[in-house]
């Protein structure tokens, strides 16, 4: 079989493999792009867009619940269409899919755009389609699968995964969703609200990856409001009929089908990493350098969600361009970048966050901790969703702001302002002489930054703590 010379072979069309391959383009050098499966980003296809499109709906939908108060005659008898509402999120699925698709790789030529399951021969040749091809650096981003235990395979599409809950045609009576996680909280809030029998399970004590305590613990009485969750056990399923029983404990329920959301893997079945000649660990990965994405010493790259590190959008797009960047300079010691500050949004309602720091990694002898409720919050309670809480941490000496979790309304929104403002080094002070419009949700995290000002040991200078004082 005849060899193909490339500068750059990426494996992987997703997020961290366009954003590679924009690198390699940028760097002229010569370069293949190749992809097993479904071409378009995980996403586009089956993640955070559809997801996203299926909670507008429900979320709107029930929104029908707040318009008593409001004199708002007839809203009972509002109904919702299904079908069509899950053909709505088809569609805008289809349309994102499409977007990226026409931007990407559409138009490539075949021997650029190489559509089939690649294998590792060695660690720079790659077979693939029929041909082999040696590159001088390798990307390989490949992405991750939704996992699903063996024995739960058994039951067919009664048990589903986020590649099947988006083609869904009906809507299910009673269904249960296991794992808590972003996806499951999501998901399960939104089935619920379009009206199926939701019942969540996770064997974790905490939910949506919530570190905080006392967050958790409002993230849960709010959610438990919504649609039963079981916490604590692990789950098991077994066959009941046409249905299928879950139980964890002392819980039990009887469900049409089962949304499994446990966790995903690493894509890396088939594609021959032992040849790499480095120890591989249980998820079947070699050791990653995050800051520069380089394997070992060799001049192969690994980026996106195949490493585990942060499974989200924004940082495969990073972690591709670091990869690319740095399979397309393989001559020169790979640049090792400074990743940017974590930021985690779950858009359940209320958003769920996370910010920087975390709970569990903080050092509670020298951090100071601030926080706000959500009810008194004017316009909040304006917009009927004043629920929630948000506790922010700052360094106690010099009162830098560290990290933050919370639940609350427009939580999307606050945590960018938070991870922008731990990004530039800031302190407690200088966001407090930030403007604050009234009224408005920021007021929330104003009022949680004036708790933790009080408890930090570094003051703002010139009389007044909201505003700075003219130089001479």
């Amino acid at each position: 079989m005849e060899e193909r010379n490339v500068d750059v072979a990426i494996i992987g069309s997703g997020t961290a493999g366009l954003n590679a391959m924009g690198q390699a383009r940028r760097a002229d050098k010569s370069f293949v792009l190749i992809n097993g499966g479904e071409p378009g980003t995980t996403c586009a296809r089956v993640g955070c867009m559809p997801s996203k499109a299926m909670i507008q709906v429900a979320e709107d939908y029930h929104r029908r619940m707040h318009l008593g108060q409001y004199g708002v005659a007839g809203h009972e008898d509002l109904t919702l269409n299904v079908p069509q509402a899950l053909e709505h999120v088809q569609d805008l699925r289809d349309t994102f899919v499409d977007r990226v698709l026409s931007n990407s790789t559409d138009d490539m030529p075949a021997d650029l755009f190489i559509q089939g399951y690649a294998r590792l021969l060695e660690p720079t040749l790659i077979e693939v389609a029929g041909q082999r091809i040696r590159a001088r650096a390798v990307v390989i981003a490949t992405g991750s699968r939704p996992l699903v235990p063996e024995p739960w395979r058994e039951f067919g599409d009664r048990v589903i995964t986020t590649d099947q809950v988006f083609e869904l045609e009906a809507l299910p009576t009673a269904m249960a969703v296991i794992g808590l996680g972003t996806i499951g909280l999501e998901l399960g809030q939104s089935l619920s609200r379009l009206g199926v029998q939701v019942t969540g399970f996770d064997q974790l004590t905490s939910i949506a990856g919530i570190s905080d305590p006392e967050v958790n613990q409002c993230a849960i009485d709010l959610m438990g409001r919504e649609f039963r969750i079981r916490l604590g056990e692990p789950a098991r399923i077994e066959a009941e009929g046409e249905q299928l029983r879950v139980t964890a404990g002392a819980h039990s329920v009887l469900v049409d089908k089962v949304l499994c959301s446990i966790g995903r893997v690493p894509r890396v079945d088939g594609l021959g990493l032992e040849v790499l000649g480095l120890p591989l660990d249980a998820r079947g990965l070699p050791p990653i350098d995050h800051h520069s994405m380089q394997v070992g010493d060799l001049p192969i790259f690994i980026a996106g969600d195949i490493s585990g590190d942060r499974p989200l959008l924004h940082e495969a797009g990073d972690e591709g361009k670091i990869a690319g960047y740095n399979a397309a300079r393989i001559d020169q010691t790979p640049t090792r970048f400074r990743r940017k500050t974590p930021l985690f949004i779950n858009f359940c309602d209320p958003n769920i966050c996370a910010i920087g720091l975390r709970w569990e990694q903080r050092d509670p002898a020298t951090t100071a901790v601030g926080q706000v409720k959500f009810a008194p919050v004017g316009r909040a309670l304006i917009m009927g969703k004043n629920r929630g809480l948000l506790r922010v941490y700052a360094d106690q000496a010099s009162g830098r702001l560290l990290g933050g979790e919370m639940i609350g309304p427009k939580g999307e929104h606050l945590a960018h302002l938070l991870c922008w403002c731990i990004e530039q080094s800031l302190t407690v002070g200088d966001l407090l002489r930030m403007p604050f419009y009234h009224p408005v949700i920021e007021e929330a995290l104003q009022s949680a930054l004036y708790d933790l000002y009080a408890k930090v040991n570094t003051k703002n200078s010139g009389g007044l703590t909201e505003l700075a004082p003219l130089s001479d």
